[in-house]
């Protein structure tokens, strides 16, 4: 399972370099395109662009979040049971997170495939929407590799002795 942790961690690691790289281009758009209004030349579908970053950027992160353990939790009454019982806590924990990543995963998938059947694109610059929403899918199926190993390693101190 050591491996398989490594590979899923491996991908979320490139995953959030993608995101962050999403956020640094929307800075860089957000300024240019204020400096060009300056000059009565702004940048068309600027909003279009941050919008698709903007959500590249947060489907992207889902994965290293989950990582690092970046999301609200609260430990502090979980850390005062047995160490067998948080294992227990932690398992349904991680799989009702697989199960949530897993549909939104399954699910955008198909509503990609919607939105390419139907060639639904952005106003202005003509983008089409599928590549993003394919994007969500395969990040939160990222989320599902790092929760299944989180899983493994719950289940684990759950039997331990």
């Amino acid at each position: 399972m050591n491996s398989f942790e490594k590979i899923s961690h491996d991908l979320a690691k490139k995953l959030y370099w993608v995101a962050g790289t999403a956020i640094v281009a929307m800075m860089l758009l957000t300024c240019a395109d204020v400096v060009l209004r300056y000059f009565r030349r702004p940048i068309p579908g600027t909003y279009e662009l941050v919008c698709f970053l903007g959500a590249a950027a947060v489907a992207f992160a889902m994965a290293y979040t989950s990582v690092e353990k970046g999301h609200v939790s609260v430990r502090f009454v979980v850390d005062l049971f047995p160490h067998k019982i948080q294992g227990l806590i932690d398992s349904i924990t991680s799989s009702f997170g697989l199960f949530l990543f897993a549909l939104i995963a399954w699910q955008s998938v198909l509503y990609a495939n919607e939105l390419h059947l139907s060639g639904e694109v952005s106003l202005t610059l003509e983008l089409p929407f599928y590549p993003f929403v394919y994007g969500v899918g395969f990040s939160a199926a990222v989320v599902c590799l790092i929760l299944l190993s989180d899983l493994y390693k719950n289940l684990m101190k759950m039997f331990a002795k």
